[in-house]
């Protein structure tokens, strides 16, 4: 006799079904998001305004999956040139109200528009006259009629299959929040110098930030020979400074040019005695070079539309003050 079917034992799922329900899911939530696009109206000029005109930090506030997307929401605008911060609604009730002031904007994300930590903080922002933001998908409930302006975020259902989980709907508000996060760095005119002071420790900021002066080799770790120097004197030089190239600079200082791996390469099936022959007979004049103060992120630039390893840097009077080559740059992250 047959056992009879364990009534918690899963049901067979194949990949087919697995497939299915994750493209399902993509489709509702894609579907979701375009939607946005014929919601940005008049409300969504005037948030964007308000945000402008914030002399403050924008305060993002939401609960349960709400504030996950609203701490997300408040580092992108914080990363794009908006002082922002996420502020837990729960915890505002009891002694982080005082991290608003009269001067802030506040953004509160709430499906509902119901959520009782939420709502509760709408009396104490009335009193403040604090311009507020919310993202509700009920324009008509009591965060949304409390609001300056209210973005629709409502969706038709969720991407999950009870229709529960919050899938669709967090997915609408991160769009959102994106949107007016973007339209707002725009309207700034927020640049990748801007960005990149943001993110100081991104290799965005390193090659934004960096300049020459801070990656380059100084004083006795650069390569240098006079031009009336032997070139045996200068291969010494090279290879004892390790950088590829040496640079041939006069007694004041000044570079006349540099003699490189690839130079000697180029002579090497040419009748020239290293003993004998001098630096201004085989350097190249006058050589490619870079300033202290210019990007490292240029110095890469330079490399690559010349096909060389390395570089002298020279200062306003064409002094030799340091070098630098491929390995430098790789070892400060700018390539």
């Amino acid at each position: 006799m047959n056992a009879a079917p364990d009534a918690m034992t899963p049901p067979t799922i194949t990949d087919s079904d697995l497939l299915a329900a994750g493209r399902r899911a993509l489709r509702i939530e894609a579907t979701a998001v375009e939607s946005l696009l014929a919601r940005l109206d008049a409300r969504f000029a005037a948030a964007c305004r308000l945000s402008l005109a914030c002399t403050g930090r924008i305060v993002v506030s939401g609960m349960g999956k709400s504030g996950h997307v609203g701490r997300k929401i408040a580092a992108t605008l914080a990363s794009t040139g908006s002082p922002s911060f996420f502020l837990h609604p729960a915890e505002a009730s009891h002694g982080d109200l005082g991290m608003i002031t009269r001067t802030d904007l506040v953004l509160a994300i709430s499906n509902s528009g119901e959520t009782p930590e939420v709502v509760t903080l709408l009396p104490h922002l009335s009193r403040l006259g604090v311009p507020l933001i919310a993202m509700t998908g009920n324009p008509e409930s009591t965060l949304a009629r409390a609001a300056a302006v209210n973005l629709d975020i409502s969706v038709p259902e969720e991407a999950c299959p009870l229709n529960l989980a919050p899938t669709a709907s967090t997915t609408v508000t991160l769009a959102m929040g994106d949107a007016l996060a973007v339209a707002i760095l725009d309207a700034r005119g927020f640049t990748e110098q801007d960005f990149a002071r943001s993110h100081p420790g991104g290799s965005l900021g390193r090659r934004l930030l960096l300049h020459v002066e801070d990656v380059m080799r100084k004083g006795a770790e650069v390569p240098r020979v006079t031009p009336d120097s032997l070139l045996a004197d200068g291969l010494v030089e090279m290879s004892r400074k390790g950088l590829g190239m040496t640079v041939i600079a006069d007694a004041g200082g000044k570079s006349l040019g540099v003699f490189t791996d690839g130079d000697l390469r180029r002579i090497l099936d040419q009748p020239i005695d290293v003993r004998r022959t001098r630096m201004a007979e085989v350097m190249t004049t006058p050589g490619r070079s870079i300033g202290p103060r210019e990007l490292a992120a240029e110095a890469v630039h330079l490399m690559e539309l010349h096909k060389i390893t390395a570089l002298p840097v020279v200062d306003a009077a064409g002094r030799v003050i340091g070098a630098l080559n491929v390995h430098d740059l790789l070892r400060a992250g700018v390539m």
